[in-house]
């Protein structure tokens, strides 16, 4: 283990993420809503916390070896989630804590989209655009983004990129370079984020309101400037326009890449991941929409499509964006909605959740063991298409989930040990650790009411999800700081 290696990249990160803070200083300017300070000193501190960081360890050029990349990556998106809470703690509205800014911090920057504010109508233009680029940030992973400029300065990136990049296999790479890789990624996030923009511009939203919802839409966030999230503009259009941009930041972003560059949708087509992704959004929708359809949730068909079809994708892509109070809604369907959220986004995507391909690993994993029942003798490999898929993928998809649900277990119980009842806790774990925002019970409408011991352990199961547990787990174990 290398610290002034580890020391010297968390300082240049930290530089390199007060940058961020300057945005939100122009918005507050052309407004005149009076929150450039928070923001100047948000960055002043950040920046000079660097900079202090930085320059005792600034002639290590010893390159940083794959441990060393977990360190920087836990290091860093705890650090990074701190001194993003800088600006909200100077701001003078809203008012908040510090463990209600680190909350709000945390939940953008791993694109969670829980919130503790309330009033979002009234706060100021600045603190909202703050949010909502807090979310973009985090969507693609700053890491990936740190992955693109690091080696201008002399530092290399695939040991970042393999502790950050999400999904059970880690060492796939677009391109030859892994700094051309992040690059292509960058190119498709923001590509998306651009169109995404212009699309809710054209259909009716301010310009303000499309780019900070074309930030929490293509990082899958949720955050939103609203307090009624979408339903605000109570707009088709705009909601159709939302549930197209989830669904495709919930694929895996090689495939946009590959078939872009190869100018074919073919590449969606076959992939197994892909084709058990749609399904899965097609089933519970058609179960969602028959179920409203029985109980004549809504008055017409056409507002009880669009509300299914924008929940079932918002949710199940752990989106998070909201048009009606799915909460409210009959039978098993918010509990429904909040399971296929378990399941989350594509690997390599934007999304949340265990990720498709771990499930679909499972379930064949699953049919494999029945089908050894019957033929004890037969060699069955678990394939992907027709790729068989290494064993030790599908060891390390079961120690993923056993640990998933260990944690989950874990967690849940020490939110009830704070006195929260059984469905606010089981669903405040479930939003924050598969990364979904909005849950059921008291934090159906965000988490202001819970108490501040359930803040704090909300935000460590953000980090785990949004770090896929490993990641923050290998710290603690005693081999990972053997020599």
């Amino acid at each position: 283990m290398h610290f002034p290696v580890v020391q010297r990249i968390l300082g240049m990160l930290l530089m390199l993420f007060s940058v961020s803070m300057l945005p939100p200083v122009l918005i507050s300017l052309l407004y005149k809503d009076g929150s450039a300070n928070a923001f100047i000193n948000g960055f002043l501190v950040t920046l000079i916390a660097g900079l202090l960081i930085w320059l005792p360890v600034r002639k290590d050029k010893r390159e940083m070896r794959l441990r060393d990349g977990f360190v920087v990556v836990a290091a860093f998106w705890v650090v990074l989630g701190s001194f993003g809470a800088a600006p909200l703690l100077f701001s003078t509205q809203p008012v908040m804590t510090i463990t209600d800014a680190v909350f709000e911090a945390i939940s953008g920057l791993t694109t969670t989209g829980a919130t503790v504010l309330t009033g979002l109508d009234l706060l100021p233009p600045s603190v909202l655009y703050y949010r909502q680029q807090l979310q973009w940030l985090g969507g693609m992973g700053i890491i990936v983004l740190a992955v693109a400029i690091l080696p201008m300065l002399g530092v290399g990136g695939m040991q970042l990129y393999r502790a950050e990049t999400p999904g059970p296999v880690k060492d796939t790479k677009l391109t030859p370079r892994i700094t051309e890789t992040a690059k292509a990624l960058w190119y498709i996030y923001l590509g998306l984020t651009i169109a995404c923009a212009g699309a809710y511009w054209f259909a009716g939203m301010n310009i303000f309101d499309a780019v900070c919802h074309s930030f929490s839409t293509v990082a899958i966030g949720g955050f939103s400037t609203h307090d009624a999230s979408m339903g605000y503009f109570s707009s088709t259009a705009i909601d159709m326009i939302a549930v197209l941009f989830m669904f495709l930041a919930g694929i895996n972003f090689s495939l946009h890449f590959v078939s872009w560059r190869s100018n074919s949708i073919q590449h969606y087509i076959s992939d197994p991941e892909f084709r058990a992704y749609s399904s899965i959004l097609l089933g519970v929708l058609v179960f969602v929409l028959l179920y409203l359809i029985g109980e004549g949730q809504y008055g017409t068909l056409e507002e009880t499509f669009t509300n299914g079809l924008f929940q079932v994708v918002s949710i199940a892509t752990t989106t998070g964006f909201t048009t009606t109070e799915f909460s409210a809604w009959p039978g098993p369907l918010p509990v429904l909605l909040l399971f296929s959220s378990f399941i989350g986004g594509c690997a390599g995507s934007t999304g949340g959740g265990m990720k498709v391909m771990r499930c679909l690993l499972l379930y064949k994993q699953g049919v494999r063991e029945v089908h050894r029942l019957v033929h004890p003798s037969a060699e069955v490999p678990v394939k992907l298409g027709r790729n068989p898929v290494p064993q030790r993928v599908v060891d390390s998809v079961w120690g993923f989930f056993a640990v998933y649900v260990v944690l989950f277990v874990l967690m849940m119980l020490a939110l009830l040990a704070t006195g929260i009842d059984q469905v606010t806790a089981f669903s405040a774990i479930a939003a924050s650790l598969n990364n979904l925002g909005p849950g059921l019970g008291d934090v159906a409408g965000g988490f202001s009411d819970i108490n501040g011991l359930a803040k704090w352990v909300c935000i460590a199961a953000m980090l785990l999800g949004r770090l896929e547990i490993f990641t923050l787990l290998v710290l603690v174990s005693p081999t990972f700081w053997r020599h």
